[in-house]
């Protein structure tokens, strides 16, 4: 089966003047400007017309964008909160979110709310007994070789990979699994499950 991609731009567009005082505002000097697809136009008119922007790239849900080291801060043109929590937490970075011709910036509670989330669901991993992998065979995010190279080197657990194309939360408690491993989409450490992507996993287990 075929897959046509459609690209949907937004038509109202920001009032630029008025968008120019409140990035001068932002403290940070060096910023990495990222967007969804729907903002591209936007995006690159800011990037254009706007200094203080060194970097810019395009987000997706299951994007996991690496940044420059000049960069100091981050500016998310998008529409509600899905990446830039995760952002915030993934790069370290002061994040800030333009939103409805206004600019804030992602609180510390809410960073803090993950890092927590993720201590917890290291624990949880630490402490199951049946590991599930979860594999997508979506374009742009499979990737069984990562998850069996990780499948070989648990020793401690009973592993099993799970391959689908839509991964469905809910079903999760029909598998008798304890915890999962996330391979597909990273921003599926936003959902209320006992899981943790595979990256993060290894970044706790190695201690780096």
């Amino acid at each position: 089966m075929k897959t046509l991609f459609v690209p949907v731009k937004l038509k109202n567009e920001p009032n630029y003047d008025s968008l120019k005082k409140l990035i001068g505002k932002i403290p940070e000097k060096k910023l990495a400007l990222c967007f969804s697809n729907q903002f591209i136009d936007i995006a690159q008119k800011i990037y254009k017309k706007f200094p203080g922007f060194v970097y810019k790239t395009q987000v997706l849900g299951c994007s996991n964008p690496k940044f420059p080291r000049e960069v100091e801060g981050i500016l998310i043109i998008g529409q509600g909160k899905f990446h830039s929590v995760s952002l915030a937490y993934e790069s370290g970075l002061p994040t800030y979110i333009l939103e409805n011709n206004s600019i804030k910036k992602i609180k510390d509670e809410e960073i803090e709310k993950m890092e927590k989330r993720e201590k917890g669901a290291y624990l949880g991993y630490l402490h199951a007994k049946k590991i599930g992998i979860l594999v997508s065979t979506k374009p742009g995010q499979e990737r069984m070789e990562k998850a069996l190279e990780f499948k070989e080197k648990v020793k401690d657990k009973k592993v099993y990979i799970f391959i689908s194309n839509d991964i469905d939360v809910s079903e999760f408690e029909n598998f008798g699994i304890d915890f999962w491993v996330n391979t597909a989409c990273p921003r599926m450490d936003l959902v209320d499950a006992p899981l943790i992507n595979l990256e993060k996993l290894e970044k706790l287990i190695s201690g780096k």
